[in-house]
């Protein structure tokens, strides 16, 4: 019964801001959020207060895994949204699930125990003890447990988090949305800050605004910034629109102790990146210069132009050191504020695990053939630009004088020596570019193999690799890398325990890879040899390829292919009588 107690007062909200603690139960969380006025819509771009909701996805506490299929919680009937970008967390995006908006019909749930206002609409905070009180309640958690489709016990058994998210419904241009905040904000940057331009009370204010994190969680850090203005994308994707329900029981995962910012590899291109804030307009007649100094050289990006309240990425590309090392990187601007002004980057050595030599002898008689790693890549990214543009508005500037005639009845008159003055302004405009990385693999019989049949083999015998990658992008390729890292795992070992680094055979966008020479390999061959005991059937290997910078990150691909074993080298061996003379 005491367990029992404990398991219906253990959840907690842990939703922003630290000026209202709260209690639920044994466990403990705050909730805030900031806001403003709305302002005014058209019929074209318009919101309503109540058209609100919440997105809800069960997170693994172990690893922060999205575990459910999230599922969206809404007060009224949203079956006329027209458009929506699918059932996808802020994690989800986070480990570079596609963003895609789609027409497909839209569902949602009206839980028996409505929900309380979540987005402020300009007159006041939404009430944030209610929103508290209404995510660590039992009922509305055993009722979210049956939307989801498993049971309270389990759902509240230690193993698990809820991952909340606000959703808003909204016309923009004409059509009926559904959008999370991070959904909000990475389609604004599609749309160049199109969205931005029409909603931005609602999709960079209220919307992010009404939830975030007080202590850092899941990945995501704890929000200290201003809860009374808009947001850049940036912030919103990185810090915003976001809180979690945490039980008793779960436990945090550990954090890696290491105080670094960034990992890179040693004797590689990357590209590091901070986000500038503009406060005020930051314009051609006075540009921002962002300066990077990294191991006794500086880089300096300059002519950087960014609308008032919003951001964009700056960034450096440079070549790491060839031994392992801490290198600290220092950025300095003249204009705005920077998201980071020192960043601590480890400089590691890609290692290679190489697997042992093997024998006839070898045996494994208890072997079963593991599932390939479900690896999570993110093999696409967009970032933005900012460009402005001077907007003529002539207007005449009157500048009236007396002009004297003594001889005149009047003895003079008034006279305007005004003249036209340019009264216009800078009209920004974002660009916003794509990358890419597309790689194929190809794993075959080693050509030594005397009696390879097109991708089937006796198992014994060596396979070869190669892979083809390809990095595509719409900005200057000096703003990317290509792939420059690759690791082959094999079953045998069950994806772990030992794997090869490829060589990279060709540089650059379109980098290939193949095995390293074989230590054991009388022939001294790029191959990988299986094993005698493997049985027969498929015979998978799967490779992670990395190191693919863009200014708004890695690029990296999970590839696999495999081959057929069908028995074994000794097959391959005849006996007959020694021919006598």
């Amino acid at each position: 019964m005491k367990r029992l107690f404990s398991m219906l007062l253990c959840a907690a909200l842990l939703i922003s801001c630290a000026s209202i603690p709260a209690f639920a139960g044994d466990g403990e969380g705050n909730i805030d959020n900031g806001g403003g006025d709305m302002g005014s819509g058209t019929a074209q771009n318009i919101w309503h207060t109540g058209q609100e909701g919440v997105r809800v996805t069960v997170v693994r506490a172990s690893d922060n895994k999205p575990v459910s299929v999230p599922v969206d919680l809404t007060n009224k009937d949203e079956s006329n949204v027209e458009l929506h970008f699918g059932k996808k967390s802020k994690l989800h995006y986070r480990n570079g699930t596609s963003f895609i908006l789609t027409a497909t019909n839209y569902t949602f749930t009206n839980p028996s125990e409505p929900l309380p206002k979540i987005i402020s609409d300009g007159g006041g905070n939404t009430n944030i003890e209610a929103i508290r009180s209404y995510f660590t309640d039992r009922q509305v958690i055993k009722s979210l447990a049956t939307i989801i489709g498993t049971t309270y016990e389990k759902l509240t058994n230690g193993e698990y988090k809820l991952l909340l998210e606000p959703i808003a419904y909204f016309t923009f241009e004409g059509k009926k949305y559904a959008m999370t905040a991070t959904e909000a904000a990475k389609d604004d940057q599609k749309l160049g800050g199109g969205l931005r331009s029409k909603m931005v009370s609602l999709t960079h204010q209220n919307l992010p605004l009404s939830m975030y994190l007080d202590k850092s969680d899941m990945g995501y850090p704890a929000y200290e910034g201003s809860t009374t203005r808009a947001q850049p994308d940036s912030t919103i994707i990185s810090s915003l629109g976001l809180g979690i329900v945490k039980f008793k029981d779960s436990p945090d995962p550990e954090p890696v102790n290491n105080n670094y910012d960034a990992t890179y590899r040693t004797n590689t291109d990357v590209i590091t990146s901070v986000t500038l804030d503009a406060g005020s307009e930051i314009d051609p007649d006075s540009p921002a210069q962002v300066t990077f100094h990294i191991l006794g050289s500086s880089y300096t990006r300059t002519g950087i132009v960014i609308p008032e309240g919003d951001s964009q990425l700056v960034w450096v590309k440079w070549h790491t050191p060839s031994t392992p090392q801490t290198v600290n990187i220092t950025v300095s601007t003249n204009k705005g504020s920077l998201s980071e002004n020192r960043i601590t980057a480890n400089i590691a050595n890609m290692t290679e695990s190489t697997p042992p030599d093997p024998t006839a002898k070898d045996r494994n008689d208890s072997f079963m053939v593991p599932d390939v790693p479900a690896e999570l890549t993110s093999s696409s990214n967009t970032w933005s630009v900012w460009s402005a543009d001077w907007v003529p508005v002539w207007e005449w500037e009157e500048n009236w004088k007396w002009e004297s005639h003594p001889d005149w009845p009047s003895g003079g008159k008034w006279v305007d020596h005004g003249k036209w003055v340019d009264a216009g302004y800078w009209e920004y405009d974002r660009t916003t570019y794509h990358a890419s990385l597309s790689a194929d693999m190809d794993l075959e019989p080693d050509d030594k193999d005397p009696t390879r049949h097109g991708k089937t083999m006796r198992s014994g015998y060596g396979v070869k690799i190669s892979i083809d990658s390809a990095m595509g992008t719409s900005a200057s390729s000096s703003n990317v890398t290509g792939a420059q890292t690759a690791v082959t795992y094999f079953p045998e070992f069950a994806y772990s325990t030992y794997w090869r680094v490829l060589d990279r055979m060709t540089d650059g966008l379109s980098a290939t890879f193949a095995f390293q020479k074989n230590i054991y390999s009388t022939y001294n061959r790029r191959v990988h040899f299986t094993p005698l005991w493997y049985p027969d059937g498929k015979y998978t290997a799967y490779t992670v390829l990395e190191d693919a910078w863009t200014p708004a990150g890695m690029l990296s691909a999970k590839l696999t292919d495999d081959v057929t074993i069908d028995g074994n080298v000794y097959d391959d061996w005849h006996e007959a009588p020694m021919p006598v003379d």
